[in-house]
């Protein structure tokens, strides 16, 4: 089986996000970065080149794959912002009927900017998220 490609470096989170062009995105993004902080309590990690990533936990398949990831995590992309809400979203339908403008793939939020949605709902989708993710795995350890 293969490993995981994306996986924790020891790039420096704050150059990162310094480093991206849009004015607008990198605002967004050192919000972003603040509201999960707050809510798990931890010091994001950069994930591969362009992931920023909260907590860790470790998964293993039925099928015998298993691995570390995040808890919950960002990227700004050329598009949007993707912020990665691992638990899903059926059970937020309510919250997302209320966030805004946004996108959704399995476990991916795509949002252009933070003033199309509302912060108080992303910030209840995180630590959602961040609540399963204890109750399942137990608590962060990183």
């Amino acid at each position: 089986m293969a490993d995981l490609k994306t996986k924790i470096s020891q790039a420096s989170v704050d150059d990162f996000l310094d480093g991206i062009k849009n004015d607008q995105k990198r605002s967004d993004c050192k919000e972003i970065a603040r509201m999960i902080e707050k809510a798990i309590g931890c010091k994001p990690k950069m994930w591969g080149p362009s992931i920023v990533g909260y907590g860790e936990y470790h998964f293993k398949y039925e099928s015998g794959r298993e691995g570390d990831w995040m808890r919950v995590g960002f990227a700004p992309r050329a598009q949007n912002i993707s912020l990665y809400i691992m638990d899903g979203f059926g059970k937020y339908d309510e919250l997302m009927s209320r966030l805004g403008k946004h996108k959704t793939g399995k476990s991916c939020l795509y949002i252009k900017r933070l003033s199309d949605i509302d912060r108080d709902i992303l910030r209840q989708l995180i630590e959602g998220s961040l609540k399963h993710f204890e109750e399942k795995y137990g608590p962060n350890e990183s």
